[in-house]
This record gives structure tokens, C-alpha cells and sequence, in this order.
């Protein structure tokens, strides 16, 4: 079992893909996502699908600039591929057109970029369908 991870997230192990041109975005969201998820790291749309055949995601993180390169389409040949899939667009955090236009697409939810590890799990975490912890700080006087 890995140190920091609560026995029930080890044992449901769900399946992540990244699909980044971007090395280092991959290489980060790998890093924060793989003590609570099997995490696949992707450059290009061919490979993720041919693993996907064999190993369907339970949740795409996918660049927005992928999904420009690739179509409004993309997103629902995901889903058709793997049925019942969830899709987040990673988006940069200035881009306030990138939201609009990727769940117009498809996309469940969006991404921003610069990452943290928190606000990442919470919303991985969310859309797997895990309970997301609540925290309230606690003032004493």
C-alpha cells in the first residue's frame, strides 16, 4: 500500500489518462494523481486509444489545444469509445473562453492551469465519484 493513501482509495484503483503534448503538464498531473489513481500519460491521441481498447479510462484529462487540433467532435468519439467515461480540458487559467467552449463540446468540467495538488485531486476525486472531504478551519477563541 502506498504511504498517505487511505486503504478504500488503494483498493478502488480507478483508471486516469493524461493526453498532453505538453511533457512537463503530463509529468506534473501524473506525480499529483498517482498515489490514489492508476495514472496513464499520453503525447498523442493514437496511443491513448489503442490503450484505451484494452484498459478504458474512468477519466480523461485532455489539453485543450488536443481537442482544438482534433474537433468539436473529439469529445463524443471519447465517450463512444469508452462509454461512460469522465472528460476534463485542461485549460489555461487566462483563458475564460477555453471553459465556455469545451463543455459546449462535451467536456464534464474544465482544468486550470498553473496546477496545485489539492484542487486537482478535489476535482479528480469529484468526478470519480469519491467523497471529497470537506474542510472547515475551526477558529477557538
Amino acid at each position: 500500500m502506498q504511504i498517505g493513501v487511505e486503504a478504500q482509495r488503494a483498493v478502488e484503483n480507478r483508471r486516469v489518462f493524461v493526453l498532453d503534448e505538453d511533457e512537463i503538464n503530463r509529468t506534473v498531473l501524473q506525480f499529483m494523481l498517482a498515489d490514489d489513481n492508476e495514472t496513464h500519460e499520453f503525447g498523442d491521441l493514437a496511443t491513448a486509444l489503442a490503450k484505451g481498447e484494452q484498459w478504458p479510462p474512468d477519466l480523461v484529462l485532455i489539453s485543450a489545444l488536443q481537442v482544438a487540433r482534433e474537433g468539436a467532435g473529439l469529445l463524443g468519439r471519447l465517450r463512444e469509445s469508452w462509454p461512460g467515461v469522465k472528460l476534463l480540458v485542461i485549460c489555461e487559467a487566462a483563458d475564460n473562453d477555453c471553459a465556455a467552449a469545451a463543455t459546449a463540446a462535451g467536456a464534464d468540467d474544465c482544468l486550470t492551469k498553473p496546477f496545485k495538488v489539492e484542487p486537482v485531486r478535489r476535482k479528480v476525486d469529484r468526478h470519480l465519484g469519491r467523497k471529497v472531504e470537506l474542510k472547515i478551519p475551526v477558529v477557538v477563541s
